[in-house]
């Protein structure tokens, strides 16, 4: 077991990934795609996960060799850098406190969900409970935040993600679709369908989120890694990517396969206790509902680091968590974070559309971070290869058709 955790902290900055990647938000869009058009967007996640690995690497690399951060090279290398760096602070915080709205709103309400499957006698006093579940959570979570450490950070994370991926993975062995489902789901189709549009999107928004890519050089920082940690930076970019997809996947099969052909469609996280417990069970629902649970937590941290990071990062190109700034910011997060509860919304749709507003900034942390690499001046022999660029290239003609197809999802 000691060797195992070992194994797993060594890939640290991965977990992080995971956790900015893999929220309640990205559980919420595979239950109801899978749940709507079955394995159908199946594509659209390979996708997605191929270029995110790329930009993962990407940025990881530029950090190790110039030892710069993302958004203070935009603003010190690029023409306009300023006013692009700026635009992204703004655009990905947004983003993400949106979601940590809705992550916060939504795991409070699965734990209480769980406590109501063995305790009905709590659901005469839902509101209250879920207001103090959500108050209790968010309290936890920004006082370890307050301790400030990376390290400390990193831990937590990799407990959150591999109870995740444990739990999503153990629920497909229960509910699972056709292999021929599957294999039909990598055929490129958009579901012509009212919300086909919308949910490609967000599918978009959820897997190549650019806070995951931005963040990368100061959690590299973070970790201690130098020049002599190309190859386990690319090791780990590579395990990101593919975690991503397997939970991800798993979770859009166990909805296709227990409710798509059923006709029932899932319009919050929730709806999954009435429509799993006779296929799975009591138990095997428990553990489904865990994974949930841990995907929200594993993606309340980063949503909340994410705007104080950036700041720093524009400034001053470090990671600093034990400022003042940091911690102020971080505290208005967890305030804002509470608006759900609170007013008792449903955040599902909400959640959606937050993940659909991800997506137009993404051309841009595409286009930038190609410019960074192929900057002999900087890179020097580490200039990127063919191979990378043509990855890359692809990657930003993807984000440019995927916010496209948000704005007429938009519309429409």
């Amino acid at each position: 077991m000691s060797a195992l955790i070992k194994t797993l902290l060594s890939f640290g900055p991965a977990f992080l990934a995971i956790g900015y990647t893999i929220g309640t938000g990205s559980v919420t869009a595979m239950i109801v795609a899978g749940s709507t058009f079955g394995m159908q967007l199946l594509w659209v996640l390979l996708l997605s996960c191929l270029f995110s690995g790329a930009l993962i690497y990407a940025y990881g690399n530029f950090a190790l060799v110039t030892n710069e951060t993302a958004l203070y090279s935009f603003k010190k290398h690029l023409k306009f850098g300023k006013p692009i760096a700026i635009l992204i602070i703004v655009g990905v915080s947004f983003g993400q406190w949106n979601s940590l709205i809705g992550i916060l709103g939504i795991s409070a309400n699965i734990i209480f969900e769980m406590i109501a499957m063995y305790f009905p006698a709590v659901i005469a006093h839902k509101y209250p409970v879920v207001i103090a579940i959500a108050a209790i959570v968010i309290g936890i979570m920004y006082a370890i935040l307050l301790i400030g450490k990376y390290s400390l950070f990193e831990k937590v994370l990799v407990i959150f993600v591999s109870c995740m991926g444990l739990s999503f993975v153990l629920s497909l062995f229960v509910v699972h679709p056709l292999p021929s489902e599957v294999i039909k789901g990598l055929m490129p189709v958009i579901p012509d369908v009212e919300g086909g549009k919308m949910m490609v999107a967000a599918f978009v928004g959820t897997t190549m989120a650019a806070a995951t890519f931005l963040s990368r050089p100061l959690f590299i920082q973070g970790k201690g890694w130098g020049m002599n940690d190309r190859h386990q930076q690319k090791k780990d970019a590579i395990l990101a990517s593919v975690l991503v997809f397997f939970i991800s996947a798993s979770v859009m099969a166990v909805a296709s396969g227990a409710l798509f052909h059923n006709g029932q469609r899932v319009t919050e996280v929730l709806d999954m206790v009435n429509a799993l417990e006779p296929i799975a069970g009591k138990t095997a629902l428990t553990v489904f509902f865990f994974g949930t649970l841990a995907a929200g937590l594993s993606s309340v941290f980063p949503c909340m680091l994410i705007a104080p990071l950036l700041i720093e990062d524009y400034r001053s190109g470090k990671l600093d968590t034990q400022s003042k700034q940091f911690r102020i910011i971080t505290g208005i997060a967890a305030v804002c974070a509470l608006t759900i509860p609170v007013l008792g919304f449903n955040p599902i749709k909400g959640q959606l559309l937050t993940q659909v507003f991800n997506v137009f900034v993404l051309p841009l942390v595409v286009f930038s971070i190609i410019l960074m690499i192929n900057n002999k001046q900087l890179m020097k022999e580490y200039k990127a290869g063919y191979l990378l660029n043509f990855i890359l290239g692809l990657a930003f003609l993807f984000s440019i058709m995927i916010s496209y197809n948000g704005v007429l999802a938009l519309v429409e």
